[in-house]
């Protein structure tokens, strides 16, 4: 059989070769062979191997994506969704706004009108015909020209830019728009290639997500080349994403190597652990790194800048910690990692790989145990780059995180107010909350997301209404402040305190702010707290412990952007005196928040030299310093130990340490 590149040269054939269906020109597609992906490494490791496929049978493929004008003659309720985020406007445009199934179900109403068979091209159909015989990074050549440029670029907010199809010259076998434009469904379930010859290849038998090819407007150049490889939740819709169809009678084979991240894991003990009785000695033991690159050959992927972590205990005893791993913070590389520390361990496990959505960014992550045997994973998941439109997933596992339940959807608008947040919690109705943050803004405050059924279904409780101003005495929907942490009271109202927006105090100087709600987040009241704001860099923890007091843990000050003369708090040493202190630490309120009379730094006399990762980078540590950054996560074992994460290191200390700098009267009050 001759390689389909020979045919490269014979455009004007292939393009003349089209055949008019009573609304959609399909184009003839020969049989041959080609060589499937790339030699590419780091993010795009599946590109690889290079393998031989051969498509035994000429198919028919739509010369170009499907328009809204086609798709609405099946579900006309689709025009309600033209012109969402700037885009797709008029007939002749590529339909967006489909999942996998709206683009199946197509296919079957096509098939059941025209009495042909139509479906989704598979992954190598797609690439075969892209590829029109070429073996460059796109079918131009190794450059996609500007001309052909639909916004190429990761944007926050879409650029009005025309979807329609066919706006361009074809590729050599006659077919529009295979770079840009809009991404395209595949039928493949998502998956690894192999190194062995292909005929008719549909994927793995079995998957979590489906394939998507092509690239899409608003996406840098790299992620439009031929060889490149995205995927997405078949269910998950949005503007970026929209499909064209193939009719082809070749016996499909299943393909590749199934996907699943995590993999199951067997070495996760199952049985409960039974936890020591909490001790009332002060204890505070040295910070380790939790973050731990993996051995060399493992496959795990692991990036530069390690982020944003989330950590909840497990029933068997193990400390479970994620974060994500990214060379950029808006980038399409983006995956979640975890570690494990197990009970008795002094080192924290290598990374693996926990979570991940191909080409997708997973800005965002929270874990929580809700006491009931069930572990919650919630995450952010964005259509392209950044982190302002995210949709929100949830996964379970009911055996420690050994296995974990395939990502439901649980908001699936991308949008704002769905950046997630580490640090949910379990009311005293049973209801979940879930902070996050409301923008990608530094002063875009806090949404708060609840589950009422356990994590089923989620509501928002913003009332639509703009964005407030956050001062003293005022009210809005949103909370004060980015990266908020946020508790119930005992009379059941909410306290929240966040980074940003900050109001000033009595002295006039910037305070953090704080924000009541007396109707589970509906709407909040502002007020400036007692304690500094936090800034770049830096997120704060906000909960109460098994003991019954709130903690929070904070910053002193932001070392780059606060005046030297405000830096630093002064603290209570043992023996009663007041000292300076700069960076991070904890208070204790004994009375719901009104009063914060115990403040402690969290570091101890012994001099160290540490590295705290991400944003934070090498301190020094000692009696009066303690780590100046850091997006600081924690959670309270049964044995009440509170075991703190900052970007890289695991702090573990219990309330008696952070009682015994306090002074007698400020004792008094914790025994009243």
């Amino acid at each position: 059989m001759k390689s389909i590149a020979i045919f490269s040269a014979v455009t004007l054939l292939f393009s003349a070769n089209i055949y008019a269906d009573e609304h959609i020109r399909m184009v003839s597609i020969p049989s041959g062979y080609f060589y499937m992906g790339s030699h590419a490494t780091g993010e795009n490791f599946d590109e690889g191997p290079v393998h031989k496929v051969v498509i035994s049978t000429p198919f028919r493929m739509s010369a170009t994506e499907i328009t809204n004008a086609q798709y609405e003659e099946f579900r006309p309720e689709h025009k309600s969704l033209r012109g969402k985020n700037n885009v797709s406007s008029d007939d002749n445009d590529a339909v967006v706004n489909v999942s996998y199934n709206d683009a199946v179900e197509f296919c079957h109403w096509l098939s059941d009108r025209d009495g042909i068979d139509y479906r989704l091209p598979t992954e190598a159909e797609w690439e075969y015909a892209c590829r029109g015989g070429s073996y460059t990074l796109y079918n131009t050549g190794d450059w996609f020209p500007d001309s052909c440029h639909k916004a190429q670029r990761v944007a926050r907010d879409f650029d009005p830019v025309s979807l329609a199809v066919g706006q361009f010259a074809p590729n050599a076998f006659g077919i529009y728009d295979m770079h840009g434009n809009v991404e395209e469904w595949c039928l493949d379930f998502y998956g690894l290639y192999s190194d062995s010859v292909q005929t008719d290849p549909m994927g793995p038998e079995r998957g979590e997500y489906r394939v998507t090819r092509g690239g899409s407007h608003h996406t840098p150049v790299k992620y439009l080349r031929s060889a490149n490889r995205s995927a997405m939740l078949p269910d998950d819709r949005h503007s970026q994403t929209g499909f064209r169809i193939v009719q082809s009678s070749a016996p499909l084979q299943t393909s590749g190597i199934e996907w699943h991240v995590p993999y199951q894991r067997d070495d996760i003990v199952i049985s409960r652990h039974i936890w020591e009785k909490p001790s009332e000695t002060p204890m505070y033991l040295p910070p380790i790194p939790y973050v731990k690159a993996p051995s060399c050959g493992s496959g795990v992927p692991f990036y530069s800048h390690n982020h944003q972590p989330a950590v909840t205990w497990c029933d068997n005893g193990d400390l479970l910690a994620i974060w994500f791993s990214a060379n950029e913070e808006n980038g399409r590389e983006v995956t979640v990692l975890s570690s494990r520390l197990h009970p008795g361990d002094s080192e924290w496990e290598e990374a693996t790989e926990f979570f991940r959505v191909p080409d997708r960014n997973l800005t965002g992550s929270s874990l929580l145990n809700d006491g009931k045997g069930t572990l919650l994973h919630i995450n952010g998941m964005e259509a392209s780059g950044d982190w302002q439109n995210l949709a929100m997933v949830v996964r379970t596992s009911h055996d420690n995180g050994a296995t974990w339940s395939t990502p439901r959807i649980i908001a699936p608008e991308h949008t704002r107010r769905h950046q997630v947040i580490a640090g949910p919690s379990v009311t005293r109705e049973g209801w979940i909350i879930q902070p996050c943050d409301a923008g990608p803004g530094g002063d875009d405050g806090t949404a708060l997301h609840i589950s009422r059924d356990g994590g089923t279904t989620w509501t928002d409780q913003w009332d639509g209404a703009p964005l407030p101003t956050f001062t003293e005495g005022a009210t809005g929907s949103t909370i004060a402040g980015i990266h908020a942490g946020v508790v119930q009271l005992s009379d059941g109202s909410l306290l929240a305190l966040g980074r940003g927006n900050s109001i000033p105090g009595a002295d006039g100087k910037p305070r953090m702010p704080m924000s009541i709600s007396h109707d589970m987040g509906r709407t909040w009241t502002y007020s400036a707290s007692e304690f500094p704001p936090i800034n770049g860099g830096q997120r704060l923890v906000l909960r109460r412990l098994n003991e019954g007091p709130l903690l929070l843990i904070a910053f002193t000050d932001h070392p780059q952007r606060t005046p030297e003369a405000d830096r630093g708090m002064t603290f209570t040493a043992p023996d009663g005196t007041g000292i300076k202190g700069y960076g991070m630490y904890a208070a204790i309120s004994f009375d719901e928040g009104r009063t914060w009379p115990v403040k402690k730094l969290i570091s101890d006399d012994q001099p160290r030299f540490l590295d705290g990762g991400a944003w934070t980078g090498f301190f020094e540590s000692d009696a009066t310093h303690a780590e100046p950054r850091g997006y600081l996560c924690a959670t309270q074992t049964p044995d009440n130990v509170i075991h703190l994460l900052s970007s890289r290191l695991h702090y573990r200390f219990n309330l008696a340490w952070l009682l015994g700098g306090c002074k007698k009267k400020d004792k008094a009050v914790q025994d009243q």
